[in-house]
């Protein structure tokens, strides 16, 4: 499901930017191509952080035959994934540590994060119950945020998030197609990460943080403006809609 620029930007952010400060999160891993991307890239660098992959691991009949069949895995009962990321993610060994459940109620206690992967916002209030577990653990000047869905049209929330929390991290990169990266330049603290919380704003809110986020975008010269405008024609369709599965397309 990953772009080769997405699969190219996690490498390089284990391989080349972080530096032990912390351990490496992938929330939202699937079946383990990202954490693969990142594991590879830490490796190649001769780090000692730990890794860790977070999902349910569970795959449904379409999804099975649609992501993995089509990439050369054998087809295989029932919709549990978890051994299956296990045999992908073999050649890294130890290195990786994988949790399963429901991420949105999942909590972190490993220490400091220097590189936070958000790929698991698909409802806004799991996106809320993340930030919340996750964010303050991230270091002030050193760690980045990936937001992988933060331009996708069903996802508004995200955005969002991400404007309301516009002090405590600053856009360094976009990666097609809709990946965002953050630095964390303040500590994101409980009292913040509250006041960005998501679910219960108004579509007029999302709308104007949307619009916000698109002028922030604009002054880095990023061109973004018809992805952001195609997600303000999802809100409107969609009107107190905060679960991307329930969008329809305008």
């Amino acid at each position: 499901m990953l772009t080769l620029q997405e699969q190219l930007l996690y490498f390089w952010l284990s391989a080349f930017w972080a530096e032990g400060a912390g351990e490496i999160v992938d929330l939202g891993c699937f079946a383990g191509g990202s954490t693969a991307r990142l594991a590879e890239g830490a490796q190649a660098a001769g780090l000692k952080s730990g890794l860790h992959g977070f999902d349910r691991f569970t795959a449904h009949e379409r999804a099975k035959e649609g992501l993995l069949y089509a990439n050369g895995v054998a087809p295989f009962e029932g919709e549990d994934i978890l051994p299956l990321a296990r045999q992908l993610l073999a050649p890294w060994g130890k290195r990786i540590t994988l949790h399963r459940g429901e991420i949105d109620q999942m909590t972190w206690a490993g220490g400091p994060i220097e590189i936070l992967a958000m790929d698991a916002s698909k409802r806004a209030e799991t996106g809320d119950r993340m930030a919340a577990s996750f964010l303050p653990h991230l270091i002030a000047g050193r760690s980045l945020l990936v937001q992988q869905d933060l331009l996708h049209w069903s996802q508004p929330w995200v955005v969002a998030q991400m404007e309301l929390l516009s002090a405590y991290f600053r856009p360094l990169a976009h990666v097609e197609r809709d990946t965002v990266v953050y630095l964390c330049v303040a500590d994101p603290d409980p009292t913040a990460i509250a006041i960005a919380q998501t679910a219960e704003l108004s579509d007029e809110e999302v709308f104007d943080l949307i619009k916000s986020a698109q002028a922030r975008f604009a002054s880095l010269g990023w061109g973004l403006t018809e992805r952001l405008e195609q997600m303000v024609l999802g809100l409107l369709a969609n009107p107190g809609q905060r679960a991307a599965h329930r969008f329809k397309r305008p």
